[in-house]
């Protein structure tokens, strides 16, 4: 039996869930590094330069790859707090159908206010990774 894809919205929904339980902003960071601790390290193969996410602080290795007409991601960094940022986008957006990934507004972000707790830097990388997770999913979605 084929595994049910939840909802976007309702992971999205699941998310902001899990953070509303946070009142201090530190208890957010620590929760992303825990999502960080818990994203499977990337193959050492995939850490190429051409899966290396523009625009980030850190280093961010972003793999994509399509199964049954859906994109896969897989993502690796060398700093725990960005690599909790890419598994909640990971965790959101994996699995899905490129037009879905492309008209997906990612409400989620401004829900838990994860930019107002993002220095610029890390807010810009944040956009590099969404940016390029979007660019996987057009260019996967052409080689149909």
């Amino acid at each position: 039996m084929e595994q049910e894809t939840i909802d976007i919205e309702k992971v999205q929904d699941e998310i902001i869930e899990e953070f509303s339980m946070f009142d201090n902003p530190m208890d957010k960071y620590e929760y992303i590094i825990d999502l960080g601790k818990a994203l499977p390290p990337l193959d050492e193969h995939l850490k190429t330069e051409e899966n290396i996410v523009k625009g980030c602080q850190s280093k961010v290795w972003l793999w994509a790859g399509t199964e049954n007409s859906t994109i896969h991601y897989k993502a690796d960094s060398d700093t725990v707090i960005t690599k909790g940022i890419i598994a909640l986008l990971i965790r959101v957006l994996s699995g899905r159908k490129a037009d879905e990934i492309l008209n997906t507004d990612l409400r989620f972000i401004d829900e838990i206010d994860l930019r107002a707790h993002l220095s610029s830097q890390r807010s810009n990388g944040l956009n590099a990774m969404i940016k390029q997770i979007k660019f996987y999913a057009i260019a996967l979605n052409n080689k149909k």
